[in-house]
């Protein structure tokens, strides 16, 4: 992308211990999802709702929209949300979670308002990326990890 674009930031949740919990979708925080700041098992709990119950996005009222990167999967919202202090109404998820789709918005103006190191930076492609909560836990016998990152990206949906 040229100049403003698109700038996506998304959470990006790593290996965690399952939560156990079903997830109610009237309890949904989409922005608290995306800003990071809402707690892992309840990301978890939303994460395997979303992928595994019949009829999910449409419970939600999202509606996708044909994407030409086959790493994406983007949705229209029913109505706008606001995420760092910006409007969108449109979303997208990576293997890395959601993500706004924010126009208007330059990636690196973006990252440096939000505390976020670029990791990439050229004048067509810029990436980058700040840690929220690394931790590890051990569970008999097991250790497992918790990453979760803050990045701001320029994509081509």
């Amino acid at each position: 992308m040229r100049g403003f674009g698109r700038c996506l930031a998304p959470l990006v949740v790593l290996a965690t211990p399952a939560a156990g919990q079903e997830f109610d979708p009237a309890s949904l925080d989409l922005p608290a999802l995306i800003e990071c700041r809402a707690d892992v098992p309840t990301y978890n709990d939303f994460a395997l709702w979303l992928s595994s119950a019949p009829g999910a996005v449409e419970t939600l009222g999202w509606k996708e929209v044909a994407s030409a990167n086959p790493f994406l999967s983007q949705y229209e919202l029913p109505a706008k949300i606001r995420v760092f202090n910006r409007e969108t109404g449109s979303i997208v998820f990576t293997a890395a979670g959601p993500m706004a789709v924010l126009d208007g918005v330059a990636a690196p103006e973006l990252a440096k308002e939000l505390d976020v190191m670029a990791v990439f930076s050229t004048p067509q492609k810029f990436l980058g990326e700040k840690v929220v909560v690394q931790s590890t836990e051990e569970s008999e016998g097991l250790t497992f990890s918790t990453d979760v990152k803050l990045n701001v990206s320029t994509v081509e949906s």
